[in-house]
C-alpha cells in the first residue's frame, strides 16, 4: 500500500517552441533594472581629497571621474557604483543564457547543432572576462567601464551567435527526424515518471538523432519503438496506423475478431510466458469455445507468444470476418488447440434484468446490470438501464463488473458519478505525488441511495477497478468476488501526424483510501461461491433457489457485516 501524501500543483506544460532572441535580451534587461533599483549613487562631492579622483573597487566612497566625462560615461560610472553586485547579476545571466541555449539545442534537435567544445570556449571567455573585471583594480574609472562595456557586448554577440547557429541547423531536420521528435515530445510532456526510468531523456534524443538511422518510415518507427522500450513500461507502446485505427474502433462499439481481452500474465497469475486472457466477450467466438479468464494463449497461428507484445497479439487475433485463427490455449495444467472463426463482435456495454426474490421484504426486486466494457456509450447505457429497472419498481441494484477489462477512463468516472453524490472517485498521481483528484459533485447522480452490490473477479481491470475501488472505499457498495487484475496505471493515446500513434502511461492512480492497486487489485469485501454464474439468467436463479450451491442469502446480500 502506497500513499500520495504530497500534493503538488500542476504547472503549465513547457512550450515546444525554442526560446527567442527577444527572450534572451530580456535576461540582460532584467539585470540592468536590478542594478539601477538600489539606493542613489554617490556623487563626486563626497570625495574628501584629490587623491581619490582615481577610484577603485575597494574604494567605494567615490566614483568621481572629473567634469570632463561625457554623459554616457557618467551614466556608466553610476552603474559602477554597484560594480560588485553587477558582477553577481552578470554571472547569473551567464547561467541563464547557458540554460536557454541548452534548451534551444534540445528543442532544435539538430545532429550538428554546435560543438560542445566551442560553446564551452565562448562561455569560458565571458566568465574569464567577468572574473578579471571583478578582481582587477583599475587606476581610472574609464578602464573599468570599458572592461564592463566590452564584456556586455561580447555576451550579446554570443547570444546572437548561438541563436543564428540554431536557426540554420534546425532547418536541416528531415521529415523522419521531425516525426521522431513529435513522438519524443509527446512522451516528454505526458509520461508519468519524469525520471524516465532513470535516464536523461534529453540526452537520449540527442544521441538517437545522431546515431539512429531514420532514412525511411520503417526505420523511424523502429527508432521510436527502441526509444519507448528504454522506459521498461509494457503499457507504453508505439501503434502503427493500422493498430491505432483498430484500437479506436474497439472503443466505438464494434470489432472484428474473436472477442478476447488480453494482457500480460505476470500481473494476473504469475505465468512467466504467453499472453493471458483477461475476459471473453459474451456471445463471442472465444466464449462459445469455452475460453475463460486466466487461460494463457501460448501460440497464435503456430507463432509463439513467449516474447510477443500484447498489441502484436491483438493484431494477430483480429482479421477479416469469416477468417480463422488457430490458438494454443493452456487452462490450468491442460493444453489444447482451438480454431476460432472471426466475426464482428458488437460491444454492447450493458445488459440488464430484473430479478424477483420471494420472501425478501426490502429487496424483493433486484436490478441486475452487467457492464462488459467502458466504451463511449457505457455511461448513457447504464443510465438507461437504471431508468428501465426503476419503472419495474426495483429497489436495489447489482452491478456486475466481472470480466470487464476496462476501456475509456472518462466513462469510468462518469459511471461512478451515477452512483455517488459526493466523495473522491480516484487520485491521479505521478512520481512526485497527487497530481489531480476526481470527485463526485452530485450533478450527474441518479442512483445514490439504493442498496448496491458490485461483483468483481480477476478479469476486472483498469477502469473497472477504478469504479469498484471508488464504490468500495466510499462505502457506497458491498463488493463480492475475488481480487481484481491489478492494473493501476492510466494510458492516453497520442496520434502522430502520419496516422500512427502511441499509448503512453500518463499517470498511476490510487483509490479514495490511497490504495495503490497496481499488481495487487481491489480486494473484495466478501467472496462469491465458486459455482456462481456469470450471466443474468443464472444470477437470478441463484438468488431464487435457497438450496442451490451458488445461492446468496438475499436478506444479507446488501448488508456490510
Amino acid at each position: 500500500m502506497a500513499t500520495c501524501s504530497r500534493p503538488l500543483s500542476v504547472s503549465a506544460s513547457a512550450s515546444s517552441v525554442a526560446p527567442s532572441r527577444a527572450s534572451l535580451r530580456c535576461l540582460h534587461t532584467v539585470a540592468v533594472v536590478s542594478i539601477w533599483e538600489p539606493r542613489p549613487p554617490l556623487r563626486a562631492a563626497t570625495c574628501r581629497s584629490a587623491q581619490m579622483k582615481h577610484c577603485t573597487r575597494r574604494s567605494t566612497v567615490c566614483l568621481a571621474c572629473g567634469p570632463s566625462a561625457s554623459r554616457l560615461m557618467r551614466s556608466v560610472n553610476r552603474m559602477l557604483s554597484r560594480y560588485s553586485s553587477m558582477m553577481v547579476v552578470l554571472c547569473c545571466n551567464l547561467g541563464r543564457c547557458y540554460k536557454a541555449v541548452t534548451s534551444m539545442r534540445q528543442e532544435g534537435a539538430s545532429k550538428n547543432f554546435m560543438s560542445v567544445g566551442l560553446g564551452r570556449v565562448v562561455l569560458g571567455m565571458v566568465l574569464a572576462m567577468s572574473i578579471s573585471a571583478a578582481t582587477y583594480t583599475a587606476p581610472p574609472c574609464k578602464c573599468s567601464t570599458l572592461v564592463l562595456f566590452f564584456c556586455h557586448i561580447f555576451l550579446r554577440c554570443a547570444d546572437t551567435f548561438f541563436i543564428s547557429h540554431w536557426v540554420i541547423q534546425a532547418s536541416a531536420l528531415t521529415e523522419e527526424n521531425l516525426l521522431f521528435l513529435e513522438a519524443w515530445r509527446a512522451v516528454d510532456r505526458a509520461y508519468y515518471d519524469k525520471s524516465f526510468n532513470g535516464q536523461s531523456w534529453f540526452r537520449y534524443r540527442e544521441n538517437a538523432l545522431r546515431t539512429e538511422p531514420m532514412n525511411t518510415r520503417a526505420e523511424t518507427y523502429a527508432a521510436i519503438k527502441k526509444m519507448l522500450s528504454t522506459l521498461d513500461d509494457p503499457f507504453t507502446r508505439f501503434l502503427e496506423p493500422e493498430k491505432l485505427k483498430s484500437l479506436r474502433s474497439g472503443t466505438q462499439g464494434a470489432l472484428t475478431g474473436v472477442g478476447l481481452s488480453i494482457g500480460y500474465p505476470m500481473a494476473l497469475n504469475g505465468s512467466p510466458t504467453g499472453v493471458v486472457v483477461i475476459s471473453a466477450n459474451p456471445g463471442g467466438p472465444a466464449e462459445k469455445a469455452g475460453i475463460l479468464p486466466g487461460d494463457v494463449i501460448l501460440a497464435i497461428n503456430n507463432r509463439s507468444t513467449e516474447d510477443m507484445d500484447i498489441y502484436d497479439a491483438a493484431e494477430l487475433l483480429q482479421g477479416a470476418e469469416g477468417s480463422s485463427v488457430d490458438l494454443s490455449i493452456r487452462s490450468g495444467v491442460d493444453t489444447r488447440h482451438v480454431v476460432l472463426k472471426r466475426q464482428t463482435v458488437t460491444l454492447n456495454p450493458v445488459r440488464s434484468r430484473m430479478c424477483e426474490i420471494p420472501g425478501a421484504k426490502d429487496s424483493s426486486k433486484v436490478g441486475y446490470i452487467k457492464l462488459t466494457t467502458f466504451n463511449q456509450n457505457a455511461s448513457e447505457s447504464v443510465k438507461e438501464a437504471i431508468k428501465t429497472l426503476r419503472e419495474n419498481n426495483v429497489k436495489s441494484f447489482v452491478l456486475d463488473l466481472r470480466n470487464n477489462s476496462g476501456g475509456l477512463f472518462p466513462e469510468g468516472i462518469e459511471i461512478a458519478k451515477i452512483w455517488m453524490d459526493k466523495g473522491v472517485i480516484v487520485y491521479i498521481c505521478d512520481s512526485k505525488g497527487v497530481r489531480d483528484i476526481y470527485e463526485a459533485d452530485g450533478a450527474n447522480t441518479i442512483a445514490a441511495s439504493e442498496p448496491l452490490v458490485v461483483l468483481v473477479n480477476k478479469g476486472t481491470a483498469s477502469a473497472s477497478e477504478i469504479l469498484a475501488g471508488a464504490l468500495k472505499d466510499n462505502k457506497r457498495a458491498v463488493v463480492y468476488g475475488e481480487p481484481t487484475y491489478g492494473k493501476g496505471k492510466i494510458q492516453s493515446v497520442f496520434a502522430l501526424s502520419d496516422g500512427s500513434g502511441m499509448a503512453v502511461t500518463v499517470a498511476r492512480y490510487e483509490t479514495p483510501a490511497h490504495t495503490d492497486i497496481d499488481k495487487v487489485g481491489v480486494i473484495p469485501d466478501r467472496p462469491l461461491p465458486a459455482s456462481f454464474p456469470s450471466d443474468e439468467d443464472g444470477f437470478c436463479s441463484c438468488l431464487r433457489d435457497p438450496t442451490a450451491a451458488c445461492n446468496l442469502n438475499a436478506a444479507q446480500l446488501f448488508a456490510r457485516s
